[in-house]
């Protein structure tokens, strides 16, 4: 383990000076993404992690009961945090033969994407850098993973998108910048866009996917973007928009459940951010309220869920839990979205 967090503390070292020269060379237009005061309350972490074992979560699932599910990257893990604070793990991932250290861009072997259906079968992604293991892992309630769909041993699969009305699953190659399309059954996925707006800088394209009004929406953290992608005729992938710039290490995200309004997470820069359907966006949340290289955010009733990975402040992971405000779509003040 002291070997592969050694591996992780340098993977994240190339994405710290990834995101301190996107930064730069953003600072010019930080009058349209200004700070204003939070619109979220009462932030508190729920659950701390052990990051001697590995215990860096990267996304996050929610079950009705308010419990959070999330992928331990550098555990090769899926793991169920109760409302109590209290981890249990659901799974432990076989690790690669070489050990990971073809991995693209990272050289470890990790957890990323996860997503739940209704029927509480989960569905995540695992990059090893290997053919043998790399690509969609599905749990059923009360049964082992397994995978169902293989993918490039030289793939990056990071986000993931459930579309259960069409029984299709979306999934970000942050390597090859591509999304795959694939049947929830599994089999062989296809490229469902190319487009050159997901692809890296360097580092790390496409990241975090999501799925709302008939479109399916993404990030590209090296180009610090957000992306909408409508689905055309027969679910395929129309012209990609750009919906906001500027987002120095932008990860993964949810809709509010206003309109467009996006809390994302900016993983180098420790910052959640709030981004208006106009483009322009607020820092809501920093490390003064917990947050640990934030790589994910799930919204429910109100309540933001919001881990920590500790990648490069190498501190605590954890997982932070806040009311959120959004504002009223009709005439712009904030109401108070508290459960």
């Amino acid at each position: 383990m002291r070997k592969r967090l050694t591996v992780l503390a340098c993977a994240v070292a190339v994405a710290a000076t990834t995101v301190i020269t996107a930064l730069a060379q953003v600072s010019a237009s930080a009058a349209t993404h200004p700070t204003s005061t939070s619109p979220t309350v009462t932030p508190r972490i729920a659950a701390h992690f052990d990051l001697s074992r590995g215990q860096t979560p990267e996304n996050i699932a929610l079950e009705p009961d308010g419990t959070a599910v999330v992928t331990f990257a550098a555990a090769r893990q899926v793991a169920a945090v109760s409302p109590q604070g209290a981890t249990r793990i659901l799974a432990t991932l076989p690790a690669p033969a070489d050990g990971g250290v073809h991995t693209p861009a990272l050289g470890f072997a990790l957890t990323s994407g996860i997503v739940r259906d209704h029927d509480g079968t989960l569905y995540f992604l695992y990059a090893s850098g290997t053919a043998d293991l790399t690509g969609l892992w599905r749990l059923s309630p009360g049964g082992t993973p397994a995978r169902i769909a293989a993918l490039p041993a030289d793939s990056l699969p990071n986000g993931l998108a459930l579309d259960e009305h069409r029984g299709r699953l979306y999934i970000a190659d942050s390597a090859l910048g591509k999304i795959y399309s694939v049947s929830t059954s599994g089999g062989a996925p296809t490229t469902w866009s190319a487009a050159p707006e997901l692809s890296s800088g360097g580092f790390l394209g496409v990241n975090g996917l999501k799925i709302h009004q008939g479109a399916l929406w993404a990030t590209n953290l090296d180009r610090g973007t957000v992306l909408r992608i409508p689905f055309g005729s027969a679910g395929r992938a129309g012209t990609v928009q750009v919906k906001a710039t500027g987002l120095a290490g932008i990860d993964d995200f949810a809709f509010t459940g206003h309109g467009d309004e996006i809390l994302a997470a900016l993983d180098g820069p420790n910052k959640i951010v709030r981004i208006r359907h106009d483009g322009t966006s607020a820092t809501v949340l920093t490390e003064a309220d917990g947050l640990q290289n934030p790589t994910s955010v799930a919204v429910r009733r109100g309540v933001a869920y919001m881990p920590s990975a500790a990648y490069a402040t190498a501190t605590d992971p954890n997982l932070l839990l806040s009311s959120v405000e959004v504002p009223r779509e009709d005439d712009g003040s904030p109401h108070d979205g508290r459960p």
